[in-house]
């Protein structure tokens, strides 16, 4: 009978310390992270609440999921070829950019476009493009490469599906223009894009 008290007695002990030492560690765990949130310890700038910890760690998650955009150029071109395929008469091109309006008035130019408009929002920018059917794509060279004057025609059979239609947009140091115009200003440059 003695054996039997001094066992339940022992496992009595030692249960109760296990029990409080589950109660001070969770406790422990609990204030260190809730006050270390609390006093700005883990932040840069200086805390103002808990709430305000939890709303920088949900905008975080949000800009690291916002998706950057590489090219301008690339996601107009694509855009109008897209809503010209769905049969759409206007397009809403988005932002905006020199580079997208040059490339745009030689597209404009030989007839592949219509006509557009400039809006400005005060930030990036807008264009409102009237599209005619003509176009049957367009589309970004990435990268830039460098195309002198005697490779016109490589560029323009590799890109183009015929030599009857369609043009290959060039940067030239005479500005933004189409492949038959830089032959004839016998200039090269670099290739933007393409359309046909």
């Amino acid at each position: 009978c003695f054996m039997f008290l001094f066992l339940f007695f022992l496992f009595l002990f030692f249960f109760v310390f296990f029990v409080f030492f589950l109660y001070v560690f969770f406790l422990f765990f609990f204030f260190f992270f809730f006050f270390q949130a609390e006093d700005g310890i883990r932040d840069a700038q200086e805390s103002r609440g808990l709430g305000d910890v939890y709303k920088r760690q949900v905008l975080y998650c949000a800009y690291s999921a916002k998706m950057v955009m590489m090219s301008v150029l690339s996601s107009a071109l694509r855009d109008i070829a897209s809503a010209e395929r769905r049969g759409k008469r206007q397009v809403l091109l988005r932002p905006s950019s020199k580079v997208i309006v040059k490339f745009l008035q030689v597209m404009q130019k030989h007839g592949y476009i219509g006509e557009f408009e400039i809006i400005d929002d005060h930030r990036a920018g807008k264009i409102v493009v009237n599209l005619n059917g003509r176009l049957n794509k367009c589309g970004a060279i990435c990268p830039r490469f460098d195309c002198p004057a005697s490779e016109f025609e490589k560029w323009a059979s590799n890109i183009l599906p015929s030599r009857q239609f369609g043009f290959v947009v060039l940067t030239t140091s005479l500005g933004i223009m189409d492949h038959e115009e830089a032959r004839e200003r016998n200039t090269g440059g670099k290739v933007l894009g393409f359309f046909y």
